[in-house]
């Protein structure tokens, strides 16, 4: 992995749960703050694109990534240290991706639509691009989840 921007570490990385290239799964610990988006993104591409996986996914997985990190650090509060955990994993070309914070005062969902808001896209955006998604809770913490470059009822790939 690259170096992280200046002043920035590096997503702290757990060891790869499998040593084949095409199937494996990551996971990440970085700091709850809004730099952490882009490291994650980074990592995240990094490891995809040296794996079976479209290029098309790649992309719709760095926007739902950068989506999820962002929604957790506005929204959530961090685990008890201090991070957020990103994991990853990768079966015959399709891309799950899940983002673990503290958790918030309301479940995680999409947000009506509106024409001027600023803010508030994010989840229709990760429903739009996912053919999965989801929310699971805990006492430690809140789980958002997607999964990319499966069949969807939704449209085509």
């Amino acid at each position: 992995m690259a170096a992280a921007p200046l002043g920035e570490r590096s997503p702290r990385s757990e060891p790869p749960s499998s040593g084949r290239l095409r199937d494996s799964s990551r996971t990440v610990r970085v700091p709850w703050r809004a730099t952490s988006v882009a490291l994650v993104r980074k990592a995240l591409v990094d490891d995809l694109e040296v794996r079976e996986v479209s290029a098309a996914v790649v992309d719709e997985a760095e926007i739902v990534v950068s989506e999820l990190v962002s929604n957790s650090i506005r929204h959530a509060r961090p685990l008890a240290d201090g991070n957020l955990r990103v994991h990853w994993k990768v079966k015959a070309g399709v891309v799950e991706v899940e983002v673990t914070d503290g958790g918030s005062e309301s479940t995680p969902r999409p947000a009506p639509r509106t024409i001027w808001a600023p803010s508030g896209r994010g989840l229709r955006i990760v429903r739009s691009l996912a053919h999965e998604w989801g929310v699971t809770e805990d006492r430690s913490g809140s789980t958002v989840w997607a999964s990319l470059g499966g069949p969807s009822r939704r449209r085509s790939h």
